[in-house]
């Protein structure tokens, strides 16, 4: 996992083949008026998520702690204090359901090691072996996410 500010995004392109474009791609974007939805960034590598949500509590968003198989997430803040709980997968034991291949999402019972928050042109990176429960907060959130083929 990483966490940083959109202005250090540079120091992260050489980590996969795509994600300079994928920081090229939030660049370009009008962060403060992007509409909600699907975009296709790169055919099937590269996808966007625009979402304006209310916060979930700390119990919503753990019973859907996750990760991915074939993706990595980008998920930036746009506007609003996201909070995030997190976990190693491999310290995970609770494997909850089995992995769904069309959403690309198994689900996990642990609790996280630890959360820590995010505000206005924040990102964290999850890698498959991140699990995270994401969007937790009091207020709304708007976040943009990034999801990156491995």
């Amino acid at each position: 996992m990483i966490i940083d500010s959109l202005t250090n995004s540079d120091q992260y392109n050489s980590l996969h083949p795509d994600f300079q474009q994928a920081f090229e791609y939030i660049g370009s974007l009008d962060l403060a008026n992007l509409e909600d939805g699907k975009y296709e960034v790169a055919g099937t590598s590269l996808r966007a998520i625009v979402s304006n949500k209310e916060g979930m509590t700390i119990a919503e968003s753990i019973a859907k702690f996750e990760c991915h198989d074939k993706h990595i997430d980008i998920q930036v803040v746009i506007k609003g204090i996201e909070q995030f709980g997190w976990k190693p997968r491999s310290s995970c034991t609770a494997q909850k359901g089995e992995y769904n291949p069309e959403k690309d999402v198994v689900f996990y019972s642990d609790a996280p090691d630890m959360f820590f928050k995010l505000t206005d042109n924040q990102f964290a990176i999850f890698y498959p072996e991140d699990v995270h429960a994401p969007m937790i907060g009091e207020d709304p959130i708007k976040k943009l996410v990034i999801k990156v083929k491995i």
